[in-house]
């Protein structure tokens, strides 16, 4: 209800109406796209194509909204900028000149970001070309060259569409417009698996009581999603104080906030990735031993398969956890900044000490968000092996969609506070 009640505060502020409309007129123009056809496709293959397991390419369609299986301009959707993105921030660590530059402010965070851009438009292009000859080459009724260029032309220029949409929901709405598109798109998927969920219970292949335990079960987990997003470790730091001339500076108390899930989403479509990369290629080799292999031994619909497809995803999720939050989160860069301005923790002793003290923190929360994430994203792999609930990538979609709701009622309640208004968000 707080929700409900900061936006209807917000509604009635003439410039945050118009934010709130914008960004929703272009998430309409986003979904209208999702459903306007590459031309010279035929749509019957498509239904083939799609009627199994696609591995990896059914989280390529929940994140387009079904735009990809129904290849759609916008079939791509926004995964080469993710992909983009996530390049940059592991080439800014390994590249010194990189590095420089994102520390050259805004300045130099306009010059990465038009490099992402630039990388995202090759990604599509490249990622077209294989869709377009490969993977839906059967689908294509004219095979020329003519055909196939339009066909890459129109999905390339569907991305780079959707990469111009998010930023203008940056500029003239509220959020984030590439995380909004993503979450528009998952959303767009709950009134199809709601109906197949009532067709199944009408036939009676999902017991009333099963659906009942899946919503409840849904509610915890979103309701674990906001503590676990929300969740943080607050390091008190205090600012020594100093005589500069005739001024005194320093003396405050302020404090470092370390997030639970400081990695968010990204380790779980981490593992996604590697594990279902595999089931996708029995897709171009379906006959044969590779395929039956996978099939019963890695694959979430296999016996004892989906054990180990589980125990895998375990242990990815928490390594890339790991990982990512050591990318994210530089003990030492933190340290020596604090250090430099005369700032230090209560009871630790600046340098090293601050350095060892805060990797044992973040270790200890890490660890917590880690197992978290992994509980998240391998229950739903379980209940749809051993019910008859189709929730695909449930636990991804849930902590996509929690997250980036609160990032935006985030957003949306700074708005607030400046008007003097109070939010839900505390």
């Amino acid at each position: 209800m707080g929700m409900l009640k900061t936006i209807a505060q917000a509604w009635k502020i003439d410039d945050l109406r118009s934010k709130i409309i914008f960004t929703l007129l272009m998430l309409l123009i986003f979904r209208l796209g999702s459903n306007i056809p590459v031309p010279g496709i035929d749509r019957d293959i498509l239904k083939e194509v799609f009627s199994g397991d696609t591995g990896l390419f059914g989280l390529f369609d929940l994140f387009s909204g079904g735009a990809f299986s129904n290849f759609t301009i916008f079939a791509l959707s926004i995964t080469p900028y993710i992909t983009a993105s996530i390049i940059f921030q592991l080439l800014t660590i390994a590249i010194p000149r990189l590095e420089a530059l994102a520390k050259e402010g805004v300045e130099g965070k306009k010059k990465i970001a038009q490099y992402t851009r630039y990388l995202t438009v090759g990604l599509a292009f490249i990622q077209a070309i294989g869709l377009s000859v490969g993977l839906f080459r059967q689908a294509v009724v004219d095979k020329s060259f003519f055909s196939i260029t339009v066909i890459v032309l129109t999905l390339s220029a569907g991305t780079a569409f959707l990469m111009w949409l998010g930023e203008q929901i940056n500029e003239n709405g509220i959020g984030n417009g590439i995380s909004l598109i993503i979450m528009a798109g998952i959303i767009s998927t709950i009134p199809g698996a709601i109906n197949q969920t009532w067709v199944k219970l009408q036939a009676g292949e999902v017991g009333f009581i099963s659906v009942i335990l899946f919503g409840i079960f849904a509610l915890f987990v979103v309701v674990g999603i906001i503590v676990v997003q929300q969740g943080q470790r607050r390091i008190p730091v205090q600012y020594a104080k100093r005589v500069v001339g005739r001024k005194m500076y320093g003396g405050q108390s302020t404090h470092i906030p370390m997030k639970v899930n400081q990695a968010g989403v990204i380790p779980v479509i981490f593992s996604l990735s590697l594990l279902q990369f595999p089931i996708t290629i029995t897709y171009f080799f379906p006959n044969g031993g590779f395929a039956d292999f996978v099939t019963k031994w890695l694959s979430p619909y296999g016996n004892p398969g989906v054990w180990i497809y589980a125990s895998f995803n375990i242990v990815l999720i928490m390594f890339f956890t790991f990982f990512y939050t050591s990318v994210t989160f530089n003990p030492a860069e933190v340290a020596n900044n604090m250090k430099a301005n005369g700032g230090f923790i209560p009871g630790i002793r600046p340098g090293r000490s601050t350095i060892e003290y805060l990797n044992r923190v973040m270790t200890r929360i890490t660890f917590v968000g880690a197992v978290f994430l992994a509980v998240i994203a391998t229950l739903p792999t379980l209940i749809q092996q051993f019910t008859a609930l189709q929730i695909g990538f449930g636990g991804t979609s849930l902590l996509i969609v929690v997250g980036v709701a609160l990032d935006t009622m985030k957003q949306l309640e700074t708005q607030m506070v400046m008007r003097n208004y109070q939010g839900f968000l505390k």
